[in-house]
């Protein structure tokens, strides 16, 4: 129950938000569509929301499980379809990297929260992401989730959005000439333009910036992690390798007792070295995690938009938390200025999320942007 003091405040809060919206409506064009924003944030901050901006064109979610096929593989995928909506918008939704995939609890509520507002959401499985590396076979699955919900929404084009490295990919799947037929605008919340640059910011904790200075940023400590993860075989022998990518693996999982037991079976020096990741204390290895960056360079393009902004010609909307420490918002100003301007829908460096969630109690100038931003992409949506 709440008390006094936090139903006056809470009371206070939906009297800004209505006048908000009042505003919206009585000076903005596109106005219901930010109405429809606030009321979609609101049910993704808070599930169990109610009140009349939370009902806001809020429809019932009908979830369900399926499979298709993605050069020759089947991929696991889940569907969130808005109940009573005969032939609504879709977007593809692509997680980042998470050992839980298409089950990660905040892609799953984003889902609902994005199907509950009319648009049906289709989030396919990126078993190279969930398994913690990033790899071109992912943008052919995304490629194929596109085809897949366009044919359930009898052939209606869809839109795109990937979640931090998924966003990087989900813009290079937009730059593929393959994929027009089916692809309506992109989003990239958290995205990456530059593999190599991210994985130095990794392990340097600096990262260039498109106005050619450089940002100091201590970096989110599973990084440098899933570097070594990626090329076990680089940094362990051959007979201690399988052992440490599995403890690496519990590790990045945050099951540290089950990770522990797996650096039990390394040899002394290994566990040494396991010790000091687990620790991270980086200067022992950091020369070696630099070289091994270097080795890499020539397949970053592959996984890096910033080799193929150029070629994407649907609305492009990109998104990215100002404080991020995992990629850097850098990122998404190099993302922008590799967009063809033309396509360039919007762009947002916002205080109110942080990597990939919202975050805190943001101002209301942060809000608001968050709005307009979110009202844009409902936008191409049901323009599609």
């Amino acid at each position: 129950m709440l008390t006094s003091n936090r139903l006056r405040k809470h009371r206070v809060r939906n009297a800004l938000f209505f006048a908000v919206a009042l505003v919206l409506l009585l000076t903005a064009g596109p106005a219901w569509r930010h109405v429809r924003a606030m009321a979609l944030l609101t049910r993704f901050s808070d599930p169990k929301a109610a009140g009349t901006l939370a009902g806001i064109s809020r429809h019932d979610v009908v979830e369900s499980k399926l499979d298709f096929e993605s050069d020759g593989a089947r991929i696991p995928a889940r569907l969130y379809l808005p109940a009573g909506r005969g032939k609504p918008p879709g977007i593809v939704l692509a997680h980042g990297v998470h050992r839980l995939g298409i089950e990660e609890p905040r892609l799953r509520s984003f889902s609902r929260a994005i199907a509950s507002a009319g648009i049906a959401v289709l989030t396919p499985e990126i078993r190279e992401l969930a398994d913690f590396r990033i790899d071109p076979r992912s943008i052919a699955t995304l490629g194929a989730a596109l085809r897949e919900l366009r044919g359930r929404l009898d052939g209606r084009k869809v839109g795109l959005m990937g979640m931090s490295f998924a966003g990087g990919l989900s813009l290079m799947a937009a730059a593929d000439d393959r994929n027009a037929p089916d692809l309506s605008f992109v989003v990239s919340v958290g995205g990456h333009d530059d593999l190599g640059r991210v994985l130095r910011f990794f392990v340097t904790n600096t990262i260039e910036r498109p106005d050619g200075s450089t940002e100091h940023l201590h970096a989110h400590d599973y990084g440098a992690l899933v570097l070594v993860y990626s090329r076990i075989e680089s940094f362990f022998p051959p007979e201690d390798a399988p052992a440490a990518q599995e403890a690496l693996r519990y590790w990045l999982w945050e099951e540290f007792d089950t990770a522990r037991a797996s650096e039990g079976k390394l040899s002394p020096a290994s566990r040494a070295r396991m010790d000091a990741l687990f620790e991270h204390k980086l200067d022992i290895i950091r020369s070696e995690l630099v070289a091994e960056i270097e080795r890499q360079s020539p397949r970053f393009p592959s996984v890096s938009p910033s080799s193929c902004m150029s070629r994407i010609r649907v609305p492009i909307y990109l998104l990215h938390g100002a404080g991020d420490s995992v990629i850097p918002a850098s990122e998404t100003l190099w993302l922008a200025s590799h967009a063809p301007r033309s396509w360039l829908a919007h762009a947002l460096v916002s205080k109110a999320i942080s990597h990939v969630e919202l975050q805190g109690e943001p101002g209301w100038s942060d809000r608001m942007s968050l709005i307009h931003f979110m009202a844009g992409m409902l936008g191409s949506a049901e323009g599609s």
